[in-house]
């Protein structure tokens, strides 16, 4: 009996063991820009191939967001430039050489691994237009062009080596504004603008005839691409063979393979993932006969992936707005008959208001890491103010001869609460859960920047790579489920509404 039982462990350990050693799994990251997504699919593509799980956590924002998650654990590997690396993350003030700056990231725990091949350097791109219109050809033509209207991505803005370095570079004072780099491209193709940056291997530059200038006084770094992983992670055994797998790009991805792959997404209007999927057959990464196996319909994709961005969509909005209606209504009561809390529980409902949705979720990341958890959190501390406003004005302003009346007949606070009070604020509540429904709806789109998914997701990849036909995937659903909600969130309101009229 004792051996059979024994018989039966080791079985299962062997058997369970086996399998989490084929199905053993890796979270890659991804900033959200068309390049990245489709260095991030490659080795997707690659690892899976080999009996790897991949977790695709996508289109997570920009650099210090994604070097964050992959500090905290979040992620085990992106895709990131070694100028980016130099002067956005280390902020160091000159170009270092490779050796110097595997140390310094060394010493912050990461391992850089070799390089892509291709430099993706930043750049600054005109309309040919424009550019014939110049003096010259080169960053330094623009001091004297004020009347060009200037735009530049939300990033580069901010950076070292971004907008605050160039211009002290080049001596250039014109006014300049923020857009999102996936819309700027469009912008320029439009003549809503004529100057903003780029990345020398966009496929835009192509589709939309721009011109990049010359950096004449040599201001930007060079920016490799490199796989980027916690040093920990690569020092286990278990995944020698994931990084093995990883080292088989080094070097295979030149310039103008880069902008022949990101031209076909952004031209030819093929999706990043079949990109993804020629190359890697091509380069012999991963056998034809993978993808031989029949695939969906695009129609039956698109369906597919609404069905599950759908799904997630109502369990972000629907969570916050059940955790936020029950803490609203809890502190709204504890505080209701107290002046100066029901102030100070007001005014902190309203403070978080004002933190606008990107810079909260931000704000999330090194808290509670990315993903569902930070994002679920957030959307409740939005929804809090028109729940808890609505509540305390409710039961604040409820006539005083009813509140008399009821004291007169004996009720205790509790049965006041419970038998009129409540009853009179329900359709001021409901009003405010409606209201705080609605809201989330709309911000939950955002959280697909921090890795929750969603109908955001759609949206943030169609920004990305200018689709305007993805942007509207995420878009339309998420308007019409705010529609819904507005529509049988009104009609509880009126159905409580009616049931105090024929009570009263």
């Amino acid at each position: 009996m004792q051996l059979k039982f024994l018989a039966v462990i080791l079985t299962t350990f062997f058997v369970f063991g086996g399998l989490s050693a084929t199905e053993r799994s890796i979270t890659i990251g991804s900033k959200n820009f068309g390049e990245n997504f489709l260095l991030a699919e490659i080795l997707a593509l690659m690892l899976e191939s080999e009996g790897f799980s991949v977790n695709r956590a996508f289109g997570l924002g920009g650099t210090l967001i994604c070097y964050d998650a992959l500090r905290n654990e979040e992620i085990d590997l992106y895709f990131e430039y070694t100028g980016t690396l130099s002067r956005a993350v280390l902020n160091l003030e000159k170009a270092v050489s490779q050796e110097v700056l595997s140390k310094r990231l060394l010493n912050e725990g990461l391992l850089m691994m070799p390089r892509l091949g291709f430099n993706n350097t930043y750049a600054i791109a005109v309309r040919r237009g424009t550019a014939d219109q110049l003096k010259g050809k080169t960053i330094g033509v623009l001091r004297d062009q004020a009347d060009l209207k200037v735009v530049f991505s939300h990033e580069f803005l901010e950076r070292s080596d971004g907008w605050n370095g160039l211009s002290k570079r080049y001596d250039l004072s014109f006014p300049v504004t923020g857009i999102e780099h996936g819309l700027a491209y469009r912008a320029m193709a439009d003549g809503v603008i004529d100057v903003t940056d780029a990345y020398s291997t966009d496929g835009e530059l192509e589709r939309y005839d721009l011109m990049l200038l010359d950096d004449d006084l040599s201001f930007f770094p060079t920016y490799f691409a490199v796989p980027l992983v916690r040093a920990s992670w690569a020092a286990d055994v278990e995944n020698s063979r994931i990084l093995e797998i990883i080292k088989k790009l080094d070097g295979k991805i030149d310039d103008s393979t880069m902008r022949s792959l990101n031209a076909q997404v952004v031209s030819d209007g093929i999706t990043y993932q079949q990109v993804a999927k020629g190359f890697v057959v091509q380069q012999g990464f991963v056998a034809d006969e993978v993808f031989d196996v029949e695939e969906a319909s695009v129609f039956g994709g698109v369906i597919s992936d609404l069905g599950r961005n759908l799904v997630r969509h109502l369990e972000l909005t629907g969570l916050a707005l059940l955790f936020g209606t029950l803490f609203g209504l809890a502190i709204s009561l504890l505080a209701y008959d107290k002046a100066g809390l029901s102030k100070i529980v007001l005014s902190l409902c309203g403070l978080l208001q004002t933190i606008p949705s990107l810079a909260l979720l931000a704000i999330m990341i090194p808290i509670f890491g990315i993903g569902f958890l930070p994002a679920v959190i957030a959307l409740f501390l939005y929804s809090l103010l028109p729940i808890v406003r609505n509540t305390l004005t409710a039961l604040t302003t409820i006539d005083p001869v009813l509140v008399s009346v009821s004291e007169a007949l004996g009720m205790t606070k509790w049965q006041q609460l419970r038998l009129v009070k409540l009853p009179l604020s329900a359709p001021a509540i409901f009003a405010g859960i409606r209201t705080a429904a609605v809201i989330s709806i709309g911000t939950a789109t955002l959280a697909a920047f921090i890795g929750a998914g969603g109908l955001g997701d759609p949206i943030v990849v169609g920004l990305s790579l200018s689709d305007m036909n993805l942007i509207l995937q995420g878009a339309i659903p998420a308007a019409l489920l705010a529609l819904l909600a507005e529509y049988c969130f009104g009609k509880a309101e009126s159905a409580v509404s009616s049931r105090y009229r024929k009570v009263s």
